[in-house]
């Protein structure tokens, strides 16, 4: 009876942890240091500077000397967007494939004040909005994580574990990018890279979890699981954008998994890779680190019992 209450009481304690760490983050969106590019003579782009300047912390903005250097930023995602002054008027120039929740914010701004919206990377004709990439990533983080527990449950040998976690990376990347871009059509770029991006984040969440596991056992597993699904997701900002979330906890879900493959993949999927190299060196770190933990741990030794002595025949008086 008490083990039941107890537990019931961890799991209630446990649910008001998570439902503030899913819905904090979502419901307090806002730009926190943005960037945006002012493009035009400094003149004519002095007074949408000072406007956006305003909104205290909300943008860091960059000064471009026209819409081509502007339209650079975007590609290079050293920017989300970018105000641009033209001779017949003012154009907001939008990254949906950066951020369509951004983009949806500057084109709503612009809307306001009749300027012209120009999509400078759009989405894919078959995720418009940008709802199946967000989904999509979701179930690539939970089968890492299952690949993971499942190689400490039921493969007690640590080198095979490393064989695992490297077969499991393999395949869903390939697959993955299969399912995502030919089938979906959520993610374009070449396959090839889109493959490696994916596989690397299906090697990070296994090999984290898997060496976890091994070295420190159960509670090794739900540190694991914690760090890349139960933390990692709602820090992740896939569904916005790192800059839209609370800080420093935008920053830090960066640092993690899901946040850092989040990145990667879009930046590879539709960037040619701009912006995507410090994302996949966090990856690389947590997939080198997992296969070390997973590599100095030991199989489970069964325990010697000594043989039993055979049984002496009676000897007769």
């Amino acid at each position: 009876m008490k083990r039941a209450v107890f537990l019931a009481g961890a799991v209630v304690i446990a649910q008001a942890l998570l439902i503030p760490l899913f819905a904090a983050p979502a419901a307090n969106m806002a730009p926190r240091d943005l960037p945006i590019a002012v493009a035009g003579p400094a003149a004519a782009t002095s007074a949408i500077t000072a406007k956006l300047q305003a909104q205290e912390g909300a943008f860091t903005i960059t000064q471009a000397a026209d819409a081509t250097a502007a339209d650079q930023l975007i590609r290079d995602r050293e920017v989300y967007g970018a105000f641009v002054v033209t001779p017949t008027g003012v154009e907001v120039h939008t990254a949906p494939a950066a951020s369509p929740v951004v983009a949806t914010l500057l084109g709503s701004a612009a809307a306001e004040n009749g300027a012209k919206v120009v999509a400078v990377v759009p989405l894919p004709a078959d995720d418009p909005r940008g709802a199946g990439f967000t989904a999509g990533f979701l179930p690539l983080l939970l089968t890492g994580m299952l690949a993971g527990i499942l190689l400490v449950v039921l493969v007690p040998v640590p080198r095979a574990r490393l064989l695992g976690s490297l077969g499991y990376a393999v395949g869903s990347g390939l697959l993955g990018s299969v399912v995502l871009r030919e089938w979906l059509g959520v993610i374009t770029g070449n396959f090839w890279a889109d493959a490696a991006a994916v596989g690397l984040v299906g090697l990070a969440t296994s090999a984290l979890v898997a060496g976890l596991g091994t070295v420190f056992g159960n509670p090794g597993v739900g540190l694991g699981a914690l760090t890349v699904f139960l933390v990692g997701n709602p820090l992740s900002g896939v569904a916005g954008a790192p800059e839209l979330l609370p800080q420093p906890w935008g920053a830090v879900g960066q640092h993690l998994p899901a946040g850092a493959g989040a990145t990667l993949l879009r930046s590879v999927a539709f960037f040619d890779g701009a912006g995507g190299a410090y994302s996949m060196w966090v990856l690389i770190a947590y997939a080198v680190g997992g296969l070390a933990l997973i590599a100095v741990g030991r199989s489970p030794r069964p325990a010697v019992r000594p043989e039993p002595e055979p049984a002496r025949e009676p000897v007769a008086a």
